[in-house]
């Protein structure tokens, strides 16, 4: 009998419920902000909603209850749009400016497709006789189950795969590019980007060993799948409240306008000698670090250091990885770390914390002190505190 509230529909219901909520509060922020990655994420949540929707109603005794339904025209294979939407959310969080244009409709073309190939059977299908006392009309069984069905269930595991490779790169590569802008980067490191694409892919991988067994192993029920549906429930209540309020719009005012000459420099190296930086410019950056100690700025950006120096942010830039073989991020963060041991040497922890120590030498959160300290000493701070005193 509909609705049977049991302990499989229910939990279901309620987090199916709450991922609704947030997905139409994205949406209405989009649209009152106009921020396109709030677009973007609040669709993953209705698509992903709707899918959680459909084996909700299941639980509930929905198919039991409504035998004639036709909600088997309208299910659609999650990953073919799951997959660019989640490529264009992390693309719009993590690319300055970014701009959803016409060529990126090619994302959604086998979306597009399969949903007007849907449209199709089912038309077909309402028009042949005895359709409203049947679920699957003719095209849906003979053609859609017993062909198409199967031949998108070897589609998904690739694309959603390549899509995913391509979002990790994606945001690795932003993550790596941020080094050679900002002193620090912990705020704009997305840490919870990372967390949200590590959840859908081991997600992703349940859902393929699921099928692989449901498909070649043994058949598995309502209720033997019933796990994956709440793990995926789960997964979009936590995006959709971190999304909802995670600020991501100051990400729009960062300028990645040039590329670096090197993208990293290889530790365990030397300087490029094939490059021949003038000992004038190295003198001048040294200056505004020694003498102007510009480092103690903590929002402290190539631009900036840039403009002080009287240079592009391409020869800055330059000069920091040949010149001194470090990306700018461990070129500031190395004289921020010799303050701090400086500071050490003269007893300043007997009046501040480390912490308190660290934000006067130009750090501005403790996850990138500890973070960085320990990259350039191989100690943590409290550790390197107790060898000085002994």
């Amino acid at each position: 009998m509909f609705p049977n509230f049991n302990s499989y529909s229910t939990p279901l219901l309620v987090l199916v419920l709450q991922g609704l909520i947030f997905a139409i509060l994205l949406l209405m922020k989009y649209k009152r902000k106009g921020n396109i990655s709030d677009l973007f994420l609040g669709l993953i949540l209705l698509f992903t909603c709707y899918n959680q929707t459909c084996y909700t109603l299941g639980f509930m005794g929905w198919y039991d209850e409504f035998r004639n339904t036709k909600i088997n025209y309208f299910l659609y294979n999650i990953a073919i749009v799951l997959g660019p939407l989640i490529f264009l959310y992390v693309k719009s969080i993590t690319t300055s400016n970014f701009v959803f244009r016409k060529k990126d409709w090619w994302h959604f073309a086998l979306a597009i497709a399969f949903v007007c190939y849907r449209l199709i059977i089912f038309t077909y299908d309402a028009l042949q006789p005895g359709f409203n006392e049947t679920q699957n009309g003719i095209l849906k069984i003979n053609i859609d189950e017993a062909i198409i069905q199967p031949i998108m269930g070897f589609i998904e595991f690739p694309f959603m795969l390549l899509y995913l490779a391509f979002t990790l790169q994606l945001f690795y590569n932003y993550r790596k590019r941020i080094t050679q802008y900002f002193s620090n980067t912990y705020k704009l490191e997305l840490n919870w980007i990372l967390s949200f694409l590590i959840l859908f892919t081991l997600l992703f991988l349940y859902n393929t060993i699921q099928t692989i067994i449901g498909t070649f192993v043994t058949d598995l029920n309502y209720q033997q799948r019933w796990w994956l549906n709440l793990f995926a429930a789960l997964i979009t209540l936590y995006v959709g409240i971190k999304g909802y309020f995670t600020d991501t719009t100051k990400l729009k005012k960062l300028n990645f306008s040039f590329s670096p000459s090197l993208d990293a420099i290889p530790e365990n190296t030397k300087a490029d000698k094939t490059k021949s930086i003038p000992d004038s410019d190295i003198e001048i950056v040294k200056s505004l670090m020694e003498n102007d100690k510009a480092y103690l700025n903590p929002e402290l950006n190539l631009s900036d250091l840039a403009k002080q120096a009287n240079m592009s942010r391409a020869q800055l830039s330059e000069i920091i990885n040949s010149g001194f073989n470090k990306n700018f991020n461990d070129f500031v963060n190395m004289y921020r770390v010799d303050a701090f041991k400086n500071m050490l040497k003269n007893n300043k922890h007997q009046q501040l914390s480390l912490l308190g120590i660290a934000e006067e030498c130009g750090f501005n959160s403790k996850a990138t002190f500890n973070r960085v300290f320990k990259k350039l000493t191989n100690f943590s701070p409290s550790e390197y505190l107790k060898s000085e005193i002994n």
